[in-house]
């Protein structure tokens, strides 16, 4: 399933947060003790870590990863994460690709129906929270863009592979045809008499052509 159960307990330190990652030079490793030292140190700040990891900015050691370092380019940094989001969670960007433009409420109708039960409501609650508050401070333009022409390139592709299959098909069937041609040598008689050749001809027509 690629949706990610990575959830805040609240989510009002969740746009510092990004700002002071940002801001900051990218440490070695995302550790508690890191975070701490951007001025994040309650226990629900220390959620932040599962987030980025769901997210793509930290792999599962906890190590920055290349979209963390793009991240830290302001300039693009709300279209990585959006790139993050809909990674993190592909799922419901399939049952809705506006996923992103949902209420908090919708989000969390869709969660319950994609995690089939297996979350409390209280659960559900917060992943749908994160999950829009996370949207909040994305910029999805470009990402949405640039799905729609990988699925554009997609059909081109399908279409081309296609028209491959056919080409080569008929190419193979080319090669299984054969011409028959006959070549019938008639011997005339020499004879002056016209009426023998137009009953040789007229026999030819009948039984030949």
């Amino acid at each position: 399933m690629a949706l990610s159960n990575a959830y805040l307990m609240t989510s009002k330190n969740l746009e510092g947060i990004f700002a002071a990652i940002r801001n900051a030079q990218a440490p070695e490793k995302f550790t508690i003790k890191f975070l701490e030292s951007l001025g994040f140190t309650t226990t629900n700040d220390r959620l932040i870590i599962g987030v980025l990891k769901a997210l793509g900015f930290l792999d599962e050691a906890s190590i920055p990863t290349q979209r963390y370092f793009e991240f830290l380019d302001a300039t693009q940094s709300k279209n990585v994460l959006a790139q993050g989001i809909r990674e993190a969670y592909a799922d419901l960007f399939r049952v809705n690709n506006k996923a992103n433009e949902m209420s908090e409420a919708e989000a969390k109708n869709k969660l319950k129906t994609l995690t089939q039960g297996a979350k409390s409501p209280n659960v559900l609650h917060l992943m749908a929270m994160t999950f829009t508050v996370l949207c909040k401070n994305a910029d999805f333009s470009k990402t949405a863009t640039a799905s729609k022409q990988e699925k554009k390139t997609t059909v081109e592709q399908a279409t081309t592979n296609v028209e491959k299959s056919e080409l080569k098909k008929e190419e193979q069937e080319r090669k299984h045809t054969f011409d028959l041609a006959y070549n019938i040598h008639i011997e005339l008689p020499a004879t002056r008499d016209q009426a023998i050749y137009d009953a040789i001809f007229r026999s030819l027509k009948e039984h030949l052509l």
